[in-house]
């Protein structure tokens, strides 16, 4: 049998590390991409070390560039023939005050994290559509799609927008038997998780922060063929933080 293919966007940061070394272990040869080409050529011989240069494929590319998206489904198709999961999971965030904001700062957040997510979902299922053997997306949104801290206006738009954009292609792709789900993460600690405190860790009904290998689980979870009865829904990966009720001291 043909190796099953994954494309996971946004690789270099901490969950995308994480993203791809789950799938590569679990045996998908795996399209990595990035705008970090240092970090990601890193991440690649990483990989390479445990499956071997030949199952992966590294790929520089900025997803606010729609002529880059291109490019990156060119030559992942050009490499492995298919795709059988997309892990949009590239994105980032501006903190500033609304009325500092600019419009040209708010685009380039929507223009990455939502429109990318969009352009490459359309690429990946373009090609799962022609092989005819269906497939899945999982678009990596936020808690903050949910709730605020002051200051995340693009940042709170872009993941609200990617959870709508996810059930909308749920439906829309239903009939190639591809399934489309997002994750919301809470606090996925990517730095030093040994320097995090107690109080850190009590705060969370699950009794500690989280690990970026805590979502690469839940997107192994929603890219298995067996769960293709799981679509269009939102998974939240919080430890429980988006329940809890907070009343002031």
């Amino acid at each position: 049998m043909e190796k099953r293919t994954v494309w996971i966007t946004g690789a270099a940061g901490g969950i995308g590390r994480a993203l791809a070394a789950s799938y590569t272990e679990a045996g998908y040869r795996t399209v990595i991409t990035d705008k970090d080409a240092a970090g990601l050529e890193a991440l690649a011989d990483k990989l390479a070390e445990h499956s071997g240069a030949a199952n992966v494929l590294a790929v520089t590319a900025d997803l606010s560039e729609p002529e880059q998206i291109e490019e990156l489904a060119s030559a992942a198709i050009a490499w492995s023939g298919r795709v059988d999961a997309l892990i949009n999971n590239a994105g980032f965030g501006i903190t500033k005050p609304l009325f500092e904001l600019s419009w040209q700062e708010w685009d380039r957040v929507l223009n990455a994290n939502l429109r990318g997510a969009f352009l490459c979902a359309k690429a990946a299922a373009a090609q799962m559509r022609a092989r005819g053997e269906g497939g899945s997306i999982v678009n990596i949104a936020s808690t903050r799609a949910l709730m605020s801290e002051p200051d995340t206006e693009a940042y709170a738009a872009s993941k609200g927008g990617l959870t709508a954009l996810t059930h909308a292609l749920a439906a829309s792709l239903s009939p190639y038997g591809i399934t489309v789900n997002s994750i919301s993460p809470g606090w996925i600690e990517t730095g030093d998780y040994a320097q995090l405190r107690d109080c850190d860790h009590r705060q969370h009904w699950s009794g500690r922060v989280g690990r970026p290998e805590d979502i690469a689980r839940a997107c192994l979870y929603l890219t298995d063929p067996a769960n293709d009865f799981v679509t269009g829904t939102n998974l939240i990966v919080d430890g429980g933080m988006t329940r809890k009720m907070i009343y002031e001291p």
